[in-house]
């Protein structure tokens, strides 16, 4: 169950996967096959397709997503799943531990809780006039509901003297009210969690930031793809190809439950200077330096 049939780095995050299976000897019309269901960061769809899925009985499943995966193990706990982009699989018991996962569930995390510090300390480099910052998380599907990036956002924030504000939104017309109530006052900066949900609005979240010259620091590429000031996060394309030897060896007999959970080896941060000269900003030298990408 991966993110959506029209978004360009989910086609190739299923390309890299497919390709990395063909690799160990599996091949799609020999001696595999492959269904896919699209949730598209809908919490609506993702219980449906999830039953629709573990009624089908596949011999595995790969899914992207705490909520995707939670919506799984409501149907089956017999059926092997390999998760990526999974931050808290402890918290949200997904697995007993991270070394010894236990039942039937193994896969790849994408995040550590500290990364909520690392996002504000990025944008109070990138924009030192920043005083309030917003948080924004739809609490239906993002890690603990919210919690588990709050508390190094928050004590970040205040380390670095900026207000810290929690926005909570479950959809578009919450996702323009709280972007807005940052643009109130000048000195508003936002951080964007790692949510399903907040990345089927990028397009719009990406949008109300620039209209309201609100300076952001985004998870994932696409954001900044999409004209996103900044993005720090895992590459989760090389999570697919990770996944591939836990699927074949899955395949081949071995148990999820002995298979550890591994953390992310593949960080990106990726800066629009086009954006940059909207918002009126002068990159700091030392975040070029460190960028995998700079989009002009």
């Amino acid at each position: 169950m991966p993110f959506a049939s029209n978004d360009a780095e989910s086609q190739l995050q299923m390309k890299v996967l497919e390709q990395g299976l063909r690799e160990l000897g599996w091949s799609v019309g020999r001696n595999l096959r492959i269904d896919y269901r699209w949730t598209g960061g809908d919490a609506g769809r993702m219980p449906i397709l999830a039953k629709e899925l573990t009624d089908s009985t596949p011999d595995l499943i790969v899914a992207r997503g705490t909520p995707v995966v939670l919506a799984l193990l409501r149907h089956t706990r017999t059926i092997p799943i390999v998760f990526v982009s999974v931050s808290d699989p402890v918290g949200d018991r997904v697995v007993a531990s991270l070394p010894h996962p236990g039942g039937t569930v193994t896969g790849f995390t994408n995040f550590e809780s500290s990364m909520g510090g690392k996002w504000i300390e990025m944008l109070k480099e990138l924009a030192p006039g920043v005083a309030r910052a917003g948080f924004m998380f739809n609490p239906q599907t993002a890690p603990g509901g919210g919690t588990f990036f709050l508390g190094s956002f928050e004590a970040g924030a205040r380390t670095l003297g900026v207000e810290p504000v929690t926005l909570r939104a479950g959809g578009a017309a919450e996702i323009e009210a709280g972007v807005s109530a940052l643009a109130v006052e000048a000195g508003g900066g936002l951080i964007v969690m790692p949510d399903v949900s907040m990345l089927a609005h990028r397009e719009l979240i990406t949008t109300l930031a620039a209209r309201h010259r609100i300076p952001a620091v985004y998870p994932f590429r696409s954001y900044a793809s999409f004209g996103g000031l900044m993005s720090y996060g895992t590459d989760i394309t090389d999570l697919y190809r990770r996944a591939a030897p836990y699927v074949d060896r899955i395949l081949k007999g071995e148990k999820p439950a002995e298979l550890p959970v591994q953390a992310p080896t593949k960080f990106e941060l990726v800066i629009n200077l086009k954006s940059a000269r909207m918002l009126r900003l002068a990159v700091p030298r030392a975040l070029l330096i460190r960028a995998d990408e700079v989009i002009e």
